[in-house]
């Protein structure tokens, strides 16, 4: 029954996430915003709302903060592992050697929000800093998110580096718009029921709430990344596909701190399990693998199929998935 309710949550995600990337496109081509922006922010918001609604459903209602706190983490991870598939759908090159300069910015604002979190992970035990109920962290988190998107913004302003893909538009400004309302009214539907169906799950096998958080709802949930990164390879765009999963990133830290409003017992990360550090640990390994690899540029590929540096992303992602399988609580 619980894992019928995660398939059925989990298909109402994968549809509508289908969806967003071309309207996103059309949205960009329509306000003259390039494919970067978009997928960095408005693509990124939808995209990640199933995190948010299963964080606050899980701490306000379900009383499970580690699927919350795992959910969010976990799907840090997955997001960044998704630029392996990115890179094998592009053909042509590898995507590091042709992706905007600009997405080295949000991966690195996220590096120091996920550096943030392993410090109110660590320290919870020892220094309670808060602002009535809310940790000290999450409005930490909220101003660099905030700082994050200002600065990414008039960089991609002052370089002119947003460029908008060629293609066709078959929706007007304001038919792309409610379309692309009324798919992500579906995917926060279907995100409402995901930490019920994942406690059952845990119940049901045995499995921790951090182990369950970490993987098996943040694989759910992380599904509107998967279809939006297939779809904007598939329409040339790939800017909005590692905007996507990078800009994803930022936001899904940032409702950590929106679960901690919602948490009444005191600061969320002060009510879990420590291990979440491994997989914030894993997330910041790999995001400064993107950085040196949107550095360097390298061409060579695997097989002539995909880059290294996505075959190390991988690599990590298998790697955090198996201490949390087995030291996850």
């Amino acid at each position: 029954m619980y894992w019928l309710q995660l398939a059925v949550c989990a298909a109402g995600i994968l549809l509508a996430g289908s969806r967003l990337a071309r309207y996103g496109d059309a949205i960009a081509w329509h306000t003259g915003l390039g494919g970067n922006w978009i997928g960095l922010v408005l693509v990124a918001t939808v995209t990640s709302l199933p995190e948010l609604v299963t964080g606050i459903s899980s701490v306000a209602v379900a009383g499970v903060p580690d699927i919350a706190v795992g959910n969010v983490l976990g799907a840090c991870v997955l997001n960044l592992a998704m630029l392996a598939v990115l890179d094998v759908l592009h053909r042509e090159e590898s995507i590091y050697s042709v992706a905007a300069q600009g997405h080295v910015l949000g991966a690195a604002f996220g590096i120091i929000m996920l550096g943030v979190v392993i410090f109110g992970l660590l320290s919870a035990g020892q220094l309670d800093l808060r602002v009535g109920h809310i940790g000290a962290v999450s409005m930490a988190l909220v101003a660099l998110y905030a700082m994050a998107i200002r600065i990414v913004y008039r960089y991609e302003r002052q370089s002119s580096a947003a460029t908008v893909a060629e293609s066709s538009v078959p929706w007007t400004l304001s038919e792309a718009a409610w379309r692309y309302a009324g798919a992500a009214t579906v995917v926060v539907a279907a995100g409402m029921g995901l930490p019920f169906a994942a406690e059952g799950v845990a119940t049901t096998m045995g499995w921790s709430q951090g182990f369950v958080g970490t993987l098996l709802v943040a694989m759910a949930t992380t599904l509107p990344e998967l279809t939006v990164t297939v779809a904007a390879v598939r329409i040339g765009a790939v800017d909005m596909g590692i905007g996507n999963l990078v800009g994803s990133n930022l936001f899904n830290l940032t409702i950590l701190a929106i679960d901690d409003a919602f948490f009444v017992d005191g600061p969320l990360l002060a009510a879990v399990t420590p291990v979440h550090s491994l997989s914030a640990v894993t997330a910041i390994a790999m995001a400064a693998g993107l950085i040196v690899a949107l550095t360097v540029r390298p061409r060579a590929r695997l097989l002539n199929a995909v880059g290294w540096t996505s075959v190390l992303l991988v690599l990590l992602y298998v790697v955090n998935a198996w201490l949390h399988f087995h030291h996850g609580g």
